[in-house]
């Protein structure tokens, strides 16, 4: 059977190119063609010699993503790509054109089992982990989508569907696969991984060294009611992940980013924001308030604008760093899960 060498490090594609008999140095040409051009087909990298490409050709495969279906946003400013792979399994990535780059939100699991409600997500669970290489193939996907216009990828969040820190391994790959000079070249501190809190798996994400950004999924300051909208918090506490959070910051000296997802009713009052406030005094972090998104599988509801603005200015008051997410994409579906549940219940001709 062909082994895809997509998403592999150049040291790798050396080790199992020079068995059949092509010179080392092929694989740094292997990777730019892969990774920089996104040319997959062994055939059309022609500065190699034919036999070597034919060699190539017998012995690998280059296995990348290909669309299944497209959605943009009316402002031009949100596209969201519903990508599959050989399988047939299928994952949302969303390209957001930002005043300060683009940033493309890449999904790290077929599906999520993590429970949270508030979340499509995790409405069918969560079907496989992706591959590093299937982490990579969104991006390099949205940088051809970006190449007619002489532009590129900027930003990078782990944010789409899927606990990344259950797909520890190919996600860390992935990450330093970015940061490769023949890859992405992309700043450490251009990535952010969100997670909903896996505790042990934040110490080890600290000790790799990686400076990346890291956003924590709060959502509550009590362990009832977080419970209640993520089921991951009877493993994890409030405090144990506000510690966590503290020793990452400790570690890597970057702050860390608490996101609270303001849903009517149940977490957007004005005693709700006081606690907040409390609870991150003091501590090195920012806030990102997040207006819950409309999942009518779910039935929650988004508080006002005027509750958001009055939450935001209780933090401030209370010197707490806090942003609130700017909504994009809302007529395409761009919440997480979103679009892939609407493929789940009818079927889409590839693309």
């Amino acid at each position: 059977m062909k082994k895809n060498i997509f998403g592999l490090y150049r040291e790798e594609i050396e080790a199992i190119i020079t068995p059949i008999g092509l010179e080392r140095y092929r694989a740094a040409q292997i990777s730019e063609w892969m990774y920089q051009r996104g040319v997959y087909c062994f055939q059309d990298m022609t500065n190699l010699p034919l036999p070597k490409r034919m060699l190539l050709a017998q012995n690998f495969t280059i296995d990348t993503a290909h669309l299944k279906l497209e959605q943009h946003s009316s402002d031009k400013k949100t596209s969201k790509l519903l990508l599959a792979f050989d399988d047939g399994a299928a994952i949302e990535t969303v390209l957001m054109r930002q005043p300060y780059g683009n940033s493309v939100c890449v999904s790290s699991q077929v599906g999520c089992n993590m429970g949270c409600i508030f979340c499509a997500s995790t409405l069918h669970g969560a079907a496989r982990n992706l591959s590093a290489g299937e982490i990579l193939a969104q991006v390099l996907y949205i940088n051809q989508m970006l190449k007619p216009d002489d532009m590129t990828v900027n930003n990078i969040v782990i944010m789409g569907s899927g606990e990344p820190l259950n797909n520890y391994d190919h996600v860390v790959k992935f990450i330093r696969l970015c940061h490769q000079e023949y890859c992405l070249n992309l700043s450490y501190r251009s990535i952010t991984l969100s997670t909903c809190g896996i505790v042990p798996a934040i110490d080890r994400l600290a000790a790799e060294g990686l400076p990346i950004t890291l956003s924590i999924s709060l959502h509550a300051t009590d362990d009832s009611t977080r419970t209640k909208l993520m089921p991951v918090n009877r493993q994890y506490s409030v405090s144990e992940v506000i510690a966590a959070g503290d020793r990452y910051s400790k570690t890597t000296g970057r702050r860390v980013t608490y996101e609270y997802t303001l849903i009517a009713g149940i977490n957007d009052g004005p005693v709700h924001a006081k606690q907040l406030a409390d609870l991150l005094r003091g501590h090195l972090c920012n806030v990102n308030l997040i207006p819950v998104n409309n999942v009518p599988e779910r039935g929650l509801h988004r508080p006002p604008l005027s509750t958001v603005a009055q939450f935001e200015q209780t933090l401030l008051h209370n010197k707490i760093n806090v942003t609130v997410r700017k909504e994009m994409g809302s007529d395409i579906q761009a919440a997480c899960g979103q679009l892939r549940n609407e493929s789940l219940k009818k079927p889409y001709i590839n693309r």
